[in-house]
C-alpha cells in the first residue's frame, strides 16, 4: 500500500515566487493539490499532469467548503494513498487553520509535514515599506485576527494588554472589523495618534496601501473604498513607510499591460515587465504547435548536404527544428559544414550555448537585412534552408531567388489561434483599465484582433507597442496606429520603449 501523507504548504502572501523551494518541489509531485483563494493560481502551474486540483476557497464570507468539510476532503485523500498538498496561502500555522487539519490528521492516523510560507505580516509590510520592528521604534510585535470565530460569546483578545504593551501589532481579516479594532485600542489606552496603515493585496502588482491614524483611518478607508484582502498595522514603524518604500514606487507599477506573446514564450517578456512593476495580463494570441505534415522537414533534414546555408528566423525554428534532429536519433553535428544564419541573439543563443557561433546574425532582425549581408558571401549558385512557421513573409525566399539562389521553405510548426478565456482582458478593455498592449509578431496583431471580434474601438485610449516596423505595418494594415516601436526589435527594446514613455509621462 502506498505511503499516506499530506503536506501543509504554506503558498506565502500572493507573489507567486514568495514560496519556499521545498514547497514547489512538493507540488510538482502531488496526486491531489488542495488549495484556497489566497494561494496564486499560477503556482498550480507546477503541478504534474493529471494531478487532481481541488478549490476550497473562502471569500467574503461564502465558502465553497466549511473547515470540516475541508479535514474530512483531506483526510479521504490521503487514505486513498495519494499525495496530497494543502496549499494555503501564506503560513498553515498563521491564522490558516493549519493546527486545525493537522489535528485532524493526527486523529486519522497520517502522517504530514509542514511546510512553512511567508505570511502577509511580514511580507505585505515588506512590499509596504514598513518594517515590523526597528531598533529606533519598537521590539515587540503581535500578529491578531481581526476576526473571531463567530461560535464563542468571549473574546480571546486581551485588549488591556496588547494596545499598550505591544509596538507593533498586525491585525488579519479585520477590515469590516476595523471601526471596532479602532474602538477597542483607542478605550484601551493607545494614543490616538498612533499611526496605522491597510495593506491591501500585499506583493502583488495591483498592492493598494493607505495610512493614518487611530483618529482618522475609518473615515479614510471608507473615503479609499478599501475591502479584504487586507491586513491593519498600528505602530509607530508605520512612519517609516515613506521613507523606505521601494516597491509602489517602480516606474511602471499601476500600469496593466497585455502581453499577448504565446504562452511558452510570454514568461521573459511578463518577468521583465513586472520586475519594473507592472501589472500584466498575459492574453496569448498564438499557440505554437507541430505541423501538420512533416514531410518536406523530414526530407530537408536526410538531404542536409545539399545546403550551403541554413537560415532561421525565430527561436521555434531552431527548436523544433532540433527536435526533428532528435527524432531520427540525430543532433546539432549534422549541421557541420553548412553556414548558419539566426535573425537575433536570441536564437543565436541556442547556438552559443552548444559552443557554435553562427555565421552571420543581422545588425537588425529583419528579413531584408539578412539578405543584405548574405550578399557579402554570395547569393547566386548557393542553396539555402528556411526551416519556419507555416504562415510567414514571403519576402526572404523571393530575394534569394531573385539573386540567384536556391531555397527550399519548410514548415517547422504552425502557429494557432489558442482556446484562453477572454472574459478578463475584454472586462478589462471596456472599462479602460488596459495602459499597453505588446505585439511581438504580425501574427499577434490579427490573432488579437479576431479574438476581440474586431471591436477596435475598446483600444481608443489604450497605447499599442509593436515590437518592430513589420509588426507596426501590420497594425497599421487594420487601422491602428502604433504607439511605441522598439527601437531594438528585441523583448528588451520593447520593454525599454515602455519605460522611457512612461517616464515621459511622469516629468
Amino acid at each position: 500500500m502506498k505511503k499516506q501523507i499530506v503536506y501543509l504548504v504554506g503558498a506565502g502572501p500572493g507573489k507567486e515566487d514568495l514560496i519556499s523551494l521545498r514547497a514547489i518541489e512538493k507540488i510538482k509531485i502531488a496526486d491531489v493539490i488542495i488549495y484556497d483563494y489566497l494561494a496564486n493560481k499560477k503556482l498550480l502551474e507546477y503541478s504534474k499532469k493529471g494531478a487532481e486540483l481541488i478549490y476550497v476557497g473562502k471569500k467574503g464570507g461564502c465558502h465553497t467548503l466549511n473547515q470540516t468539510e475541508i479535514n474530512k476532503l483531506i483526510v479521504e485523500k490521503a487514505k486513498e494513498g495519494k499525495i496530497v498538498v494543502r496549499l494555503k496561502g501564506g503560513d498553515p500555522y498563521i491564522f490558516g487553520r493549519g493546527g486545525e487539519e493537522a489535528e485532524e490528521l493526527v486523529k486519522n492516523g497520517i502522517f504530514f509535514e509542514v511546510i512553512p510560507g511567508i505570511t502577509s505580516a511580514s511580507g505585505a509590510t515588506a512590499y509596504a515599506g514598513i518594517p515590523l520592528t526597528h531598533r529606533d521604534f519598537t521590539s515587540s510585535v503581535a500578529f491578531i485576527t481581526g476576526h473571531e470565530r463567530e461560535d464563542t460569546e468571549y473574546s480571546k483578545i486581551h485588549w488591556d494588554k496588547i494596545s499598550t504593551g505591544i509596538g507593533t501589532l498586525v491585525f488579519y481579516m479585520g477590515v469590516k472589523n476595523l471601526p471596532y479594532i479602532v474602538e477597542k485600542l483607542i478605550e484601551n489606552g493607545r494614543d490616538i495618534s498612533t499611526p496605522v496603515a491597510i495593506i491591501r493585496w500585499g506583493t502583488m502588482p495591483y498592492q493598494q496601501t493607505i495610512t493614518g491614524t487611530l483618529e482618522n483611518i475609518v473615515d479614510i478607508a471608507n473615503k479609499k473604498q478599501i475591502k479584504p484582502p487586507a491586513i491593519i498595522v498600528v505602530g509607530e514603524v508605520v512612519k517609516l513607510r515613506e521613507k523606505l518604500r521601494w516597491f509602489d514606487i517602480k516606474p511602471l507599477f499601476g500600469k496593466k499591460i497585455i502581453v499577448t506573446r504565446a504562452r511558452e514564450q510570454a514568461s521573459e517578456l511578463t518577468k521583465k515587465l513586472e520586475e519594473e512593476g507592472a501589472y500584466v495580463i498575459e492574453f496569448p494570441t498564438i499557440e505554437i504547435t507541430e505541423p501538420d505534415d512533416y514531410s518536406s522537414l523530414d526530407k530537408a533534414i536526410i538531404n542536409l548536404r545539399n545546403y550551403n546555408w541554413i537560415i532561421f528566423t525565430s527561436v521555434n525554428g531552431v527548436k523544433f527544428f532540433l527536435n526533428r534532429l532528435r527524432y531520427y536519433k540525430k543532433d546539432i553535428r549534422e549541421l557541420y559544414g553548412l553556414k548558419i544564419c539566426t535573425i537575433g541573439p536570441k536564437t543565436a543563443k541556442i547556438f552559443r550555448d552548444f559552443g557554435i557561433e553562427p555565421d552571420y546574425i543581422p545588425e537588425k532582425y529583419q528579413a531584408e537585412y539578412i539578405i543584405e549581408g548574405l550578399k557579402k558571401y554570395g547569393i547566386k549558385g548557393k542553396k539555402f534552408l528556411l526551416p519556419r512557421a507555416e504562415v510567414a513573409r514571403e519576402i526572404l525566399p523571393e530575394k534569394i531567388k531573385e539573386l540567384g539562389g536556391e531555397i527550399d521553405v519548410v514548415i517547422a510548426y504552425k502557429t494557432v489561434m489558442p482556446k484562453d478565456n477572454r472574459d478578463e482582458v475584454l472586462d478589462l478593455l471596456k472599462k479602460g483599465e488596459i495602459n499597453y498592449i505588446t505585439f511581438t509578431s504580425s501574427s499577434t496583431v490579427k490573432n488579437f484582433i479576431k479574438m476581440i471580434d474586431g471591436n477596435l474601438s475598446l483600444l481608443k485610449n489604450v497605447k499599442l507597442v509593436s515590437i518592430g516596423p513589420i509588426t507596426s505595418q501590420t497594425l497599421k494594415n487594420f487601422s491602428l496606429n502604433p504607439t511605441l516601436e522598439a527601437k531594438n526589435f528585441t523583448i528588451e527594446g520593447l520593454v525599454e520603449v515602455i519605460l522611457e514613455d512612461n517616464l515621459c509621462g511622469k516629468q
